[in-house]
């Protein structure tokens, strides 16, 4: 199977998955040496009408809702589409945070509106990428070649705009999801040019079996890592130790850069012990890499002291399991207040998965009279839902109250965040600004 990079980057109305909706999907497909393959993508989708936007998000993107409603297509639409056409076998989604950012709005997307939310990810030879932890470990271990920014405060930033504008890239419209896309696409080529076999490297260490390899607790050594929750001083990457098993199958580790036993006096253990997640392609290498290119003092690390506290670590087994029980017993995600943030809680049983795959199958006829008996709890009512967002007329009379009944709901929740941020926010573009009043006002009107 031939693979190829489909790098894509979303617009959002918001920054929460399980509340906020894509407003912008765009993309390019690349062969694996980075050259375009087709023309690019870039489409609007259609905000619902129980949708309530963050006026901060729109301010950035300048995307209004009115925009999304004129030009934009269903969510249903969107998802037939990027099945069918974007995500095909073989593909590796790719972008600049999208594993932590977009890829959870593409899941929760699939999710409410009857599409299997993961096999996009991973069936028939496909696979996903995240350029951002790219350029944290190529930053940390091999800058050389590439100029790096900094924040007014002199602290190390690895904001896409500001590595494209320090290294020649045009990147004019950063926040328009296509502009970014090209950006992404040409910090990769930069990094492949200046670092290949750190590029090459990280690209075939992104699936979770090659990362268990290096990282396990059956052959528990130290190893390097780069996370956004380690401190920019040290260029994000540090020297890290498996600790114990985290939750769904994931590991915690120990940050080697601090000594246990002067934590455990400070009883303070963030970010010193982090859950490090298999499928979320993290930037891992082994830790003979920093014995090249003076590596060691990049990372503001030396193996003395990595030796020395994971002697000490060693020496207090007990730690392990408190950190343990204490990961297990923290709430994950918060509690879902609605079906269509509620994906986490728990995965569907093949014959709920049938009847899934039924629902986005029905065209508007079927689907009116379609009362499949779920197992699931959470389906009935997303049911409910996915056809009061989508195809109001197949409603009965009983489903159209108790749509509007969630509807008004939901609006009220969501109210008084969304007018103190407008507020807050109107004088930074009055006319998104007059955009985003109307549109609060028009979903008072039931027949909107």
């Amino acid at each position: 199977m031939n693979e190829t990079f489909f790098f894509y980057d979303l617009e959002t109305s918001g920054l929460d998955a399980r509340e906020d909706r894509i407003m912008q999907f765009a993309g390019q497909r690349t062969a694996l040496d980075l050259t375009p393959i087709g023309e690019p993508v870039n489409i609007l989708v259609k905000m619902t009408n129980e949708v309530l936007p963050s006026p901060g998000a729109i301010m950035v993107t300048k995307i209004t809702p009115q925009e999304t409603l004129r030009d934009g297509i269903s969510e249903v639409e969107f998802c037939k589409y990027v099945t069918e056409e974007i995500f095909t076998p073989g593909t590796v989604a790719v972008g600049y945070n999208t594993v932590r950012f977009d890829d959870e709005f593409m899941r929760a997307t699939f999710w409410r509106n009857f599409y299997e939310p993961y096999e996009w990810e991973w069936k028939d030879g496909r696979s996903r990428w995240d350029i951002l932890d790219v350029v944290r470990l190529t930053r940390a271990l091999r800058p050389e070649g590439i100029v790096w920014p900094f924040t007014e405060d002199g602290k190390a930033t690895n904001r896409l705009e500001l590595i494209t504008k320090l290294n020649g890239v045009s990147h004019e419209h950063a926040h328009d999801a296509l502009s970014d896309v090209y950006a992404t696409i040409a910090v990769a080529k930069l990094i492949r040019e200046k670092q290949p076999k750190l590029f090459d490297f990280l690209f075939k260490m992104r699936g979770k079996n090659e990362v268990k390899k290096l990282a396990n607790l059956e052959n528990k050594k130290p190893f390097v890592y780069a996370s956004g929750r380690y401190p920019s001083e040290f260029n994000k990457t540090t020297v890290v130790f498996p600790l114990t098993s985290g939750r769904n199958g994931n590991i915690l580790v120990y940050d080697l850069r601090y000594n246990l036993e002067e934590m455990l006096e400070k009883e303070s253990f963030y970010p010193v012990v982090k859950e490090l997640c298999f499928n979320k392609c993290p930037a891992v290498a082994p830790l003979g890499v920093l014995d090249e290119g003076d590596g060691w003092n990049k990372i503001g690390l030396n193996r003395e002291t990595v030796d020395k506290n994971l002697a000490v670590l060693l020496k207090h087994p007990e730690f392990a399991e408190r950190m343990r029980s204490e990961i297990e017993n923290r709430p994950e995600f918060p509690n879902a207040i609605e079906p269509e943030a509620a994906l986490y809680d728990g995965f569907l049983n093949d014959i709920d998965r049938m009847k899934v795959s039924a629902v986005r199958n029905k065209n508007k006829k079927e689907l009116a009279d379609f009362h499949p008996d779920f197992i699931d709890e959470r389906l009935p009512e997303l049911l409910l839902h996915y056809k009061g967002r989508n195809f109001p007329e197949t409603l009965s009379e009983d489903e159209a109250k108790k749509w509007q009944e969630y509807r008004e709901i939901r609006i009220a929740r969501l109210a008084p965040r969304f007018l103190e941020e407008l507020t807050k926010n109107y004088s930074r573009d009055e006319f998104v600004g007059e955009e985003l009043k109307l549109y609060f006002e028009s979903l008072f009107d039931t027949d909107y």
